[in-house]
């Protein structure tokens, strides 16, 4: 385990891929950097939270949902906390999902000049202006405050996050990466923390080319498969998720130690039935359009495909997506179920 200053360390990016990333990522107002020894691709904000992140007090009974953006991040942390809350539907309706289960780098993309600019927009409302408080400001400090259990959702890698995180209960989740960075295009697309301005082959490039937020993928994905055998982690693929919500569901409640009846569990999987979960105003982006956070068209919670970038490639980058899957994959048994 590397010490604080070299998991922290961070590297600029040079001045011409930095000139290019700020043409494209229209949304982000300061910059990208690389940190830690991987170089993994946060903003220039990241910098004043990145110290906190990694050394943040763990408690034993923290459950985290942690994967790369897009990969069934936001239907995860329900089943995880329908599970672990004992299948409380009327508070799951009730209060939104991520007041329930926060984001813990959120406000790296969000900047106090876009904060100001919604809050013009909107009159100052009070409620959009509470509920960008809770997206703008680091979590870090706030989360030290908060009572157990304690629900943390984070996209970085766990190197990037506190020595002691699998001192708690910790489930990641994978997902084919062709499909994660379709997804993640038509977010960044509609997002204004991000707002990316291109199509999808130069998105899928900088994809690649591990100039996207928190890659480099591969890494952040081989992080979490080398603690697979850890009791406290629970390694599950997006593709199970589509194939099999049922056993998924049965294996988060044996890893969080609660027992459902068949009747209880068939209930569950139909709250997370994609067409229910996709209507579902406490888990989809109504929240985020309604304080001006997103475009008005986008769909936070969109198809919930699997193989659905066959729809987006051409020959040439399906070749590329082969070679380029096959080289990091080489020195790992981890593989994607199809």
């Amino acid at each position: 385990m590397a010490d604080a200053a070299t998991a922290l360390k961070i590297k600029e990016l040079d001045q011409e891929t930095q000139k290019t990333m700020r043409k494209l990522f229209t949304g982000e107002r300061g910059g990208f950097v690389r940190i830690g020894p991987k170089g993994y691709l946060v903003t220039e904000r990241y910098k004043e939270m990145a110290a906190d992140i990694y050394n943040m007090e763990i408690r034993p009974d923290d459950v985290w949902v942690v994967t790369y953006a897009r990969s069934g991040t936001t239907w995860t942390q329900e089943l995880v906390w329908m599970v672990a809350n004992d299948l409380d539907y009327k508070t799951s309706k009730a209060i939104v999902l991520p007041e329930r289960f926060p984001f813990l780098e959120h406000a790296m993309m969000l900047y106090p000049s876009l904060k100001q600019e919604i809050l013009e927009e909107k009159n100052n409302d009070p409620h959009v202006k509470k509920v960008l408080e809770l997206f703008s400001e680091p979590f870090a400090k706030p989360l030290a405050s908060t009572p157990s259990p304690r629900f943390i959702k984070s996209h970085l890698p766990i190197s990037l996050l506190s020595p002691k995180l699998l001192d708690a209960k910790v489930v990641y989740v994978a997902r084919d990466p062709r499909d994660a960075a379709v997804s993640f295009w038509h977010m960044g697309s509609s997002l204004r923390t991000i707002s990316f301005d291109g199509d999808f082959k130069t998105y899928w490039n900088l994809f690649i080319k591990d100039l996207l937020y928190w890659t480099p993928f591969f890494e952040h994905l081989k992080e979490a498969w080398e603690q697979r055998n850890n009791p406290n982690l629970l390694f599950i693929f997006y593709e199970e998720l589509q194939k099999d919500l049922k056993g998924v569901v049965h294996r988060v409640a044996d890893f969080l130690g609660k027992t459902y009846t068949e009747e209880q569990i068939i209930e569950l999987c139909d709250h997370l039935n994609f067409k229910n979960f996709k209507t579902n105003p406490a888990v989809n982006s109504d929240l985020l359009r309604d304080i001006g956070l997103v475009h008005n068209k986008h769909e936070f919670i969109r198809k919930g495909k699997t193989g659905g970038w066959r729809d987006y490639f051409d020959e040439e980058m399906t070749a590329q997506a082969d070679k380029w899957m096959e080289v990091n994959l080489r020195d790992t048994d981890l593989r994607f179920p199809h």
